[in-house]
């Protein structure tokens, strides 16, 4: 923050990704102003919340604004007595929450830079937000008062693997690149989540504690992420159910039919506000025009919550330790590994050599069969890749091999596509060598899937 001009500073990204820890350690709590917005607050709340911080940063006495354009003028009352040359930090939090319906919020807050803060080279403005959509066209994309006027902008993303690692070891963890891999098939690499592991417990115990004990911190994490995030989030859920029983995604007219949803503005809302969360990814499918364009869940701790925490009603409090060879386990960690490889491509590539390559990374679903990951190569190549999440060297049997080789024609056939294919292999621990290995062109382990 040593520029000489005014910035002004939009963090945004999904609830307990650790935006608030990061601009507090970065300016190590030192504001001249800092304010959060009150979850579910009344305009009165969050403006006589905003009073307070006001009182306290100024050491003096303030009526209550009857709106925001007041309150933004009594900050900026109290700003210009701050003296000397030293930037001047503000911080607001939790902006969404701070507009509640009718209260002209945002016409206020942007009068308020556009009008003062703008023109001040000392003034540093940091506004956070976790509704990601609200943070986008109201801030980041707004074509009002605040249009192109953000002159950074930060977007926190999950932890990858590397950092999940990196995390973990810093807190004195132990666990190998396995357990780390299936914490992250369950928590989702969410720092806050990471935070309440305990370093003495197993992998097991710790997820039994945190979503299968009584009084589990994590059992009821699901609904409040939905309620704090969208205003109506009944469409949202309803979507984001649908898909968790859907591996490939399904199109747009697929989820209407399936949920009853008319055709409007609010699903197609609600889509775009799923995405901007990362809670699901679109694509194209291979071969098919964006009219196809494919929805797909790919949040971890969504995922994990609805196939186990959603109708869980408190019978075992080891619920996960006794399921440790279940079936239901295995079905549910090889989709989760699927999803954990969609959120490391950038990996992948590097490891197949081909990070400088322009490629798609989409799915196919043929008349006879799938294929859930394919990255399509401008090098005349298609990777047709197969995700096995295993607790030893995967071995390809004679009648899989055969079940490859049958499916890898039927794609060639069914798309016309006279690309290369290569079949390869994303495993925890590699590819047993066998008489049917020689048939998978490259490979990709889990600990490719650990780099920076």
């Amino acid at each position: 923050m040593v520029s000489g001009n005014p910035e002004f500073i939009a963090v945004y990204g999904r609830r307990r990704i650790g935006k608030t820890f990061l601009v507090r350690r970065y300016f190590d709590d030192k504001f001249d102003f800092y304010s959060t917005g009150i979850y579910q607050g009344t305009k009165k709340e969050q403006l006589k919340a905003f009073n307070r911080q006001l009182e306290y940063y100024s050491g003096r006495k303030w009526t209550v604004a009857k709106d925001w354009f007041d309150a933004f003028a009594q900050l900026r009352e109290y700003l210009e007595t701050v003296g000397g040359n030293a930037p001047i930090v503000v911080f607001l939090d939790e902006l969404p929450w701070m507009d509640t319906p009718k209260s002209r919020f945002i016409k206020a807050f942007e009068y308020f830079w556009n009008s003062w803060g703008a023109t001040n080279n000392r003034m540093k403005l940091i506004v956070c937000g976790s509704a990601t959509t609200w943070m986008r066209e109201n801030v980041l994309s707004d074509k009002g008062g605040l249009y192109n006027r953000t002159t950074r902008s930060v977007y926190l993303a999950p932890f990858s693997l590397y950092e999940t690692e990196q995390y973990l070891l810093s807190k004195g963890f132990s666990w190998n690149r396995y357990q780390i891999a299936e914490c992250y098939m369950i928590l989702g690499g969410t720092p806050l989540y990471l935070q309440m592991l305990e370093r003495g417990l197993s992998l097991s115990q710790n997820v039994d504690n945190l979503f299968f004990a009584q009084n589990a911190p994590l059992s009821r994490e699901y609904d409040f992420l939905f309620r704090s995030l969208f205003k109506e989030a009944t469409l949202h859920r309803q979507v984001i159910e649908l898909l968790a029983k859907k591996a490939i995604g399904m199109t747009r007219m697929e989820i209407m039919s399936a949920i009853n949803a008319e055709d409007g503005g609010a699903l197609t809302q609600s889509l775009r506000n799923l995405c901007d969360c990362d809670f699901i990814r679109q694509y194209t499918a291979f071969g098919k025009s964006e009219r196809g364009m494919i929805f797909q869940l790919t949040d971890l701790f969504s995922l994990f919550h609805l196939r186990y925490v959603k109708n869980y009603r408190g019978q075992d409090e080891h619920h996960w330790q006794n399921m440790v060879d279940s079936p239901s386990r295995r079905a549910w960690s090889g989709y989760s590994f699927e999803q954990l490889c969609l959120h490391h491509i950038r990996q992948i590539k590097q490891k197949l050599g081909i990070s400088g390559v322009q490629s798609d990374v989409c799915a196919w679903k043929g008349k006879g069969g799938q294929i859930d990951l394919l990255i399509d190569r401008r090098d005349q190549t298609i990777n047709l890749c197969e995700m096995k999440f295993s607790q030893s060297e995967y071995e390809i049997t004679k009648s899989y091999d055969e079940h490859l080789r049958e499916r890898a024609e039927m794609f060639r056939s069914e798309t016309k596509t006279r690309k290369a294919l290569h079949q390869t292999f994303i495993t925890t621990y590699g590819v047993k060598r066998n008489m049917y290995s020689g048939n998978v062109q490259s490979e990709v382990k889990l600990d490719d899937l650990f780099v920076v």
